[in-house]
Formats: structure tokens, sequence, C-alpha cells
């Protein structure tokens, strides 16, 4: 009785030294990996402060090799404007990618006088008709990377302002009034006499009434 009361309380305090060392490993491998993702350096470039007008960040990167746009913007024949990207070292990055700043690569987004219009994952992109009103607009395209950071340089967001006027509509052309037909005579006088019609007046086709076909007014939306 007594050797069996004695090895009991041995096995309980040798479980307890087991299971507390494993409960220490677990920690200890947890933490570091928790502290390692919490650390994580950014892959590119330098997150500033400084946000623009939906409040996202800058990412900053060297002038050398950092991307660049310029912009484009005409008017089309059908009274609209078309958009053309220019880009230097920088490439979109398809729908789905995973958000994460990756270096020359990202979206575009597009603004009429500071208001979002589209964001762009090609060069090109037509302003419907209509769509600006009377007047001068500025358009912007600005460059992101796909965690939805603005590509920086010097502080200042990568992008590209065309300013674009919009002409007023010219007002369609009114049509010419409808030439009267010359009466015709109530009663015939005897050759010769007074009222009576002449040879060649007789001999002449009828006067039927004159118009004039409507052409097409001018678009508005011409670039000054």
């Amino acid at each position: 009785m007594s050797w069996s009361r004695g090895i009991l309380p041995a096995l309980a305090v040798c479980v307890l030294l087991v299971t507390g060392a494993a409960g220490c490993a677990s920690d200890d491998a947890s933490t570091p990996t928790g502290q390692e993702s919490a650390i994580s350096p950014s892959p590119v470039g330098k997150v500033l402060d400084d946000t623009d007008d939906d409040g996202r960040h800058y990412r900053e990167v060297g002038k050398k090799g950092a991307p660049q746009v310029a912009l484009e913007v005409e008017p089309d024949a059908e009274g609209g404007w078309d958009v053309r990207l220019n880009l230097r070292d920088f490439a979109f990055s398809p729908s789905g990618t995973q958000a994460r700043a990756v270096t020359g690569r990202g979206l575009a987004r597009l603004f009429a006088d500071g208001e979002p219009l589209a964001d762009l994952r090609d060069t090109s992109y037509r302003i419907p008709e209509g769509y600006l009103a009377h007047g001068t607009h500025q358009v912007t395209a600005r460059l992101y990377a796909d965690d939805g950071t603005v590509w920086a340089v010097d502080g200042k967001p990568v992008e590209s302002t065309a300013d674009i006027t919009a002409s007023e509509p010219e007002p369609e052309p009114e049509p010419e009034p409808e030439s009267a037909s010359e009466p015709e005579s109530a009663s015939e006088s005897p050759a010769g006499g007074p009222g009576s019609s002449s040879p060649s007046a007789l001999s002449a086709p009828g006067t039927f009434p004159r118009t004039e076909g409507q052409g097409s007014p001018d678009r508005g939306g011409k670039a000054s």
C-alpha cells in the first residue's frame, strides 16, 4: 500500500511537467510568427502620411524607374471625348489581382474636375457625349498600386492632367419659309388684249414651292 501511494503522486508530477513543457513550446513557436508579420516592412517604396482626396496614402518610390503617365484627350466625331494614356515603367494588373504593391504595376483612375470617373486597366477610354457641361474642365489620370496606394515621386502623385473645353451645342437652323405660287388669272382675255398671257408664259412649266434641305447641326464638345 505504501508503495502504490508513493508512485501515483510521482506520476502526476511527471504528467504536469510534460504538459507544461508542451505548452511552452507551442507559445514560443507562435510568437515569432505574429511579431514577424506585424513588423514586416513594405516590399515596395515607402508609404507616406500624405493622402489623396479619397484618403489613399502615397507610396513613395525613387525617381529612377518610377511609373510615368501622359494623358491625351481629344473630341470624337460623335460629340464625346477619346482618352489615351501613354505609360512608361508601368503595366496594368488584371482584374482580381492580389491587393499588394508590386513594382510598376496597378491600375489608373480617371477623374473629371476632381470627381472619380472610371478605374482603367487599359490605355483607352471614351467620355460619352453630354457628360461634360459647357465650359473648361480638367481630366486627370492617376496611377495606383494594387493595394490602393498612390504611386508617388518626390511627395507628389504620379498623374497627368489635360484641360479641355466643351463648346455649347449650336442651335439647329430655322427652315426657310416656302415661296408663294403666282396666282392664276380668273378669266381669259382675248389674245393681245389686256391680261392676256404670252405664248412663252403659257408654255412655261408650273411654279412649285421651293424648299431647302435642313442640314445637321454641328455637335458640341469641340476642343479649344
